[in-house]
């Protein structure tokens, strides 16, 4: 003979050779070759026989909510409105009691979260591991394929799917504007001269749908339609046109690969020449060109010069001729100069300096 106490919010069953018998709520009894298990009402109801065998008392089953998940579920528990545990795919059993049970059930077959679930618990520990997540930026585009198809246009901000097996790929392209370096381009001119330019384009992409859907790599593609007008370019020209006609280069080369940008989803938005490298010979020439060209316009600087010096004392010859009195104040300007050099001198000419000064400087008519 055993005495089993159930207390409040305690449940106990009855066994008998292994064997359930029957459930007993709150008191005391007394057992003959039978044993009992008490169990908590507030805490869930671990069977410990078949589920459905103790189910078929329909005492203990009115007293049991009984939860089933199937393969491809999964269950979100929830206790008096705070979110416990993820319940993968089986049977569960738990007391119908003061605490409220609450269950979210979730189709893992499908990849879209149709479930009232708050974003924030989907990426809660507990839940991550059944969930794809995906970011999209402010300054992207992004396309959706799921099992290889495409599926659409994605928004800006974060995404999120079922984990299973159906595949999933987003394909992003970068809608701010890039930088496109094309730098040591070996092309030779018209006239079989070999230059290395330098250049830059700047672009961006203006659908992604045909970026990413109809060209494997656009920019690498880009890059070569560039590359490309730009050899035409260059070989179209001697040398020398070449150097008189290189700012129109950047607005022909924009205009020529536009149409190739938007058959990528892309558009050029600048273009332009950073260096033209000439070869040494060429560098050596131009060099010695230049050299010749700035000795040139010193000599015609210094001719020019020296016929303006010419004629400026030509004129003041004609006056001091005309008049006497310039003669003197050139007489004393020199005496002022000499002074500046010679701490003393006598000038003799008893009053007839100036007329022998005119003599020397002015021939007999």
């Amino acid at each position: 003979m055993k005495k089993v106490t159930v207390n409040a919010q305690q449940v106990a069953l009855v066994f008998k050779n292994g064997a359930y018998q029957k459930m007993l709520g709150e008191g005391s009894y007394w057992l003959w070759q039978k044993n009992a298990i008490v169990y908590e009402s507030t805490q869930p109801f671990q069977p410990p026989v078949a589920l459905n065998l103790l189910l078929q008392d329909r005492a203990l089953a009115a007293a049991l909510e009984v939860v089933t998940i199937a393969d491809h579920e999964i269950a979100l528990q929830f206790q008096d409105g705070l979110f416990q545990k993820v319940l993968v795919p089986g049977r569960y059993a738990f007391w119908k009691s003061a605490i409220r049970y609450e269950f979210v059930k979730a189709d893992l077959s499908k990849i879209g979260i149709t479930e009232n679930i708050d974003r924030g618990l989907l990426e809660n520990k507990l839940v991550a591991p059944y969930v794809r997540t995906y970011k999209v930026e402010s300054y992207e585009k992004a396309l959706l394929f799921v099992d290889g198809k495409p599926q659409g246009e994605l928004s800006p901000g974060t995404h999120y799917w079922w984990k299973n097996a159906i595949a999933i790929h987003v394909a992003k392209a970068d809608v701010r504007q890039q930088q496109l370096e094309i730098n040591g381009q070996e092309i030779l001119t018209k006239d079989k001269a070999n230059l290395r330019i330098n250049a830059w384009a700047q672009y961006r992409v203006i659908n992604a749908a045909t970026a990413l859907l109809e060209n494997a790599g656009y920019d690498r593609q880009l890059y070569v339609a560039i590359q490309q007008a730009l050899r035409e370019y260059v070989a179209g020209f001697a040398f020398d046109e070449l150097l008189e006609k290189k700012e129109s280069m950047a607005p022909v080369v924009l205009q020529q690969v536009a149409a190739a940008a938007t058959a990528l989803g892309v558009q050029v938005t600048g273009f332009g020449i950073r260096d033209i490298i000439l070869p040494g010979d060429i560098r050596e020439i131009m060099n010695q060109v230049l050299v010749a060209e700035k000795k040139a316009q010193a000599n015609t600087i210094m001719r020019r010069e020296e016929t303006a010096s010419t004629r400026s004392l030509l004129n003041t010859a004609r006056l001091m001729e005309e008049n006497a009195m310039l003669w003197k104040l050139k007489e004393m300007e020199y005496v002022e100069k000499i002074a500046d050099k010679i701490s003393n001198i006598s000038i003799n000419g008893n009053g007839v300096l100036i007329d022998q000064l005119k003599q020397i400087f002015i021939p007999n008519k």
